[in-house]
């Protein structure tokens, strides 16, 4: 039965890649603008005519989604940027269509209709066409592609690979991310939504020699070798199946000879829709029979154990017939006794009950004194409202209760005085500003000052020591009539001159004339307000102002009024919290009380039952013995027919028929459901099928 259940997985699976018509031609992704969609080949009704076409809400009936998600992945397979392209089929000529994306940079690549967007909620005005469009998104993917590279057996990255030459081995690794739990024959089983998997990749022979593909095929035209790899990852594991039994790829891999490494894109395409084609009415009918036998088989096993137990039961019980009479007897008397002194207990229930009642009555009436007297203002305690009036008392008095009380009141006071401390603040800041504002222009001032002191001091000296004036010794200088010693002398005695005082004490006047003038005091001024009006100084005014606000709070909190305001709320929560455990000590005790009295009762009422049954079972006894013993010769007869029905014909059936197809089929049917509802990646509305397909593409290595 191993090779059928192989022989019909296979043919499963092989139908569902022929029914899901999967392509490899896509060779290269859309880029933007360009529709990543080739025309549609297939027959697609014609719209509506415009009278038939429905008016008003937009449409989801009779629109399908075809998704396509283009996956630019670098040469390791790690996703460097995803495209979406969507089909919108309009079958019904809906005049507009209702749709759901999350994707960004939503474009129409094939035509002029426009469309809406609230969130993901889209509103195509179709105009009875069908709609093409695309956009980008972020997303985990379903599948998750890995690829390793190995050059002699040592494993290394794309690059390092480019050029080089040695026995090559590429492994595309592919993980199902996307599960769900589903109900199989009454069990929760993780069904991974299987997707087909088909890696292609196109080796020239130049380059590439002794190809190998493990989980795929081979074809040379003598130029180049088309390589194809198919894979199931997830799939193995939803079937519940061991690898013995069915070994399912969940990788592809090929080994080749290479000479300068260099490799073109490679193509992977990923869907689910062949796996929601599976017909599996025969494996149905085939998996009932495998159910139907592991059933009889178990049933008929525990038949014959039974059968050969009330045998040896029956056997056991005929022997003991004697004193079962004796016992019958023993039980009358005992039941009676019984029924007596149950009897008596249950007179004694209403006083008990009574007494405990006038006790826990009393336990609250001094409650709610000690309530009262400590100031505390609740609803008078009773036996039904105690524990739920004391818990409330007890979280009025908790200490982050009344500590969030109290900052709650210290909180609106200080705040009450944000204006003021807002005004203070700003006062400190523009202090600080226009204390730095002045320094900045006094250091402009100074500076202005000091050239305009060193270029007198520079005429003073060179009309002095070249008896000329600046301009000409300048002049000279640049026609190389002025020695370096005369001007090195000329340079030092102008250095010597700007560190006189006389002259320090000049510059240090005239800065302070000018620092004092109007339009100095202006600019200081103007400045002053131009950063107090920026966003860096309002912002500190702001921060200033919230520290301040949280430093009055936080020393109002510690102040020593609200601190003994907690510290009273503490200990009024540990005397109530100390009565109420005092109650709920004596509920306890009462309750169990009434439980007990019940109990009584309700034994007094069967003691009653069960005397009359044993004055029954006692007259019934001689009737019992005689039926004890036909019903054994019964039973041994039964035994010995079941024995021989089970060797000669059950045993027979069963082993005709092998158990490896028993769940099997719930489980298929849990995997094209899981398919099926996985029909879409960017989004899809409720009321509109989808399907939708991925397809990877990897960088290039050591090419153009």
């Amino acid at each position: 039965m191993k090779t059928d259940l192989k022989r019909a997985l296979v043919l499963i699976l092989c139908g569902a890649l022929i029914l899901g018509g999967v392509s490899l031609t896509a060779l290269a992704a859309p880029s933007s603008g360009e529709n990543p969609d080739p025309e549609p080949s297939e027959s697609v009704p014609a719209p509506a005519p415009a009278a038939e076409r429905p008016a008003g809400e937009a449409a989801t009936a009779g629109v399908t989604k075809d998704e396509t998600v283009y996956v630019m992945a670098g040469a390791d397979g790690s996703v460097e940027k995803l495209i979406v392209s969507d089909w919108l089929k309009n079958a019904g000529g809906a005049a507009s269509i209702r749709d759901r994306s999350e994707l960004t940079g939503i474009e129409n690549v094939k035509g002029d209709e426009s469309w809406t967007a609230v969130g993901d909620s889209l509103t195509w005005d179709a105009q009875g066409n069908d709609i093409y469009y695309q956009g980008t998104i972020q997303r985990d993917l379903p599948v998750e592609m890995t690829v390793t590279y190995k050059l002699d057996g040592k494993q290394v990255t794309p690059e390092e690979l480019a050029g080089k030459s040695g026995r090559v081995t590429i492994r595309f690794d592919y993980t199902n991310k996307a599960s769900e739990s589903m109900d199989v024959d009454g069990k929760q089983e993780t069904i991974f939504v299987p997707f087909a998997v088909l890696t292609g990749a196109v080796l020239d022979n130049e380059v590439f020699t002794n190809v190998e593909v493990t989980n795929g095929r081979l074809i040379n035209d003598g130029d180049r070798t088309a390589v194809v790899g198919v894979a199931f990852p997830g799939l193995r594991e939803s079937l519940g199946l061991d690898a013995e039994t069915l070994d399912l790829p969940d990788y592809v891999e090929i080994a080749a000879d290479a000479e300068n490494f260099a490799l073109e894109t490679t193509i992977t395409v990923a869907a689910n829709e062949p796996f929601r084609e599976l017909e599996l009415d025969d494996l149905d009918s085939l998996g009932d029979l495998a159910g139907s036998m592991d059933e009889m088989t178990g049933a008929m096993a525990q038949l014959m154990d039974g059968a050969g137990q009330l045998y040896d039961g029956l056997s056991a019980l005929a022997e003991k017939s004697g004193a079962l009479s004796d016992g019958v007897g023993q039980l009358q008397a005992g039941a009676a006794q019984l029924y007596d002194g149950l009897n008596t207990l249950a007179a004694n229930n209403a006083s008990l009950n009574g007494g405990a009642r006038q006790v826990f009555d009393t336990l609250l009436s001094t409650a709610n004194t000690q309530l009262a007297a400590a100031g505390l203002e609740v609803p008078a305690l009773t036996v039904d409202n105690y524990a739920k009036v004391l818990t409330g008392v007890i979280s009025s008095l908790d200490g982050d209760a009344v500590y969030q009380k109290a900052l709650g009141q210290v909180t609106a006071a200080v705040e009450e005085q944000r204006p003021y401390i807002e005004e203070q603040v700003t006062a400190a800041v523009r202090e600080q500003v226009t204390a730095q504002v002045t320094a900045a222009v006094r250091e402009q001032v100074a500076a202005q000052v000091t050239a305009a002191v060193r270029e007198q001091v520079a005429e003073q000296v060179i009309s002095a020591a070249a008896g000329m004036d600046r301009p000409s010794y300048d002049a000279a200088v640049a026609g190389g009539l002025i020695d370096e010693a005369t001007q090195s002398a000329v340079e030092s005695a102008i250095e010597e001159q700007m560190g006189s005082e006389t002259v320090t004490q000049t510059i240090q006047t005239k800065t302070e004339e000018q620092m004092a003038s109007g339009d100095v005091q202006t600019l200081i001024a103007a400045n002053t307000e131009e950063q107090m009006g920026g966003d860096t100084v309002k912002g500190l005014i702001a921060s200033n102002t919230e520290a301040q606000v949280q430093k009055a709070i936080a020393d109002n909190m510690a102040s020593d009024q609200v601190q003994a305001q907690l510290a009273a709320a503490s200990e009024g929560a540990k005397s109530v919290i100390g009565l109420k455990t005092s109650l709920d000590s004596y509920n306890a005790f009462y309750t169990g009380l009434q439980t007990y009295t019940a109990g009584v009762a309700q034994a007094a009422s069967g003691a009653g039952e069960l005397k009359s049954g044993a004055d029954q079972l006692n007259a019934a006894v001689p009737a019992l013995i005689d039926g004890v013993g036909q019903l054994k010769d019964g039973a041994k007869e039964l035994s010995d027919g079941l024995t021989q029905f089970n060797e000669e014909a059950i045993q027979k059936l069963a082993d005709a028929v092998d158990g490896d197809l028993a769940g099997l089929t719930s489980r298929l049917q849990a995997v094209k459901d899981a398919a099926g509802d996985y029909q879409s990646f960017a989004g899809l509305e409720d009321g509109m099928d989808g399907q939708v397909k991925f397809i990877y593409r990897t960088d290039s290595i050591g090419t153009p």
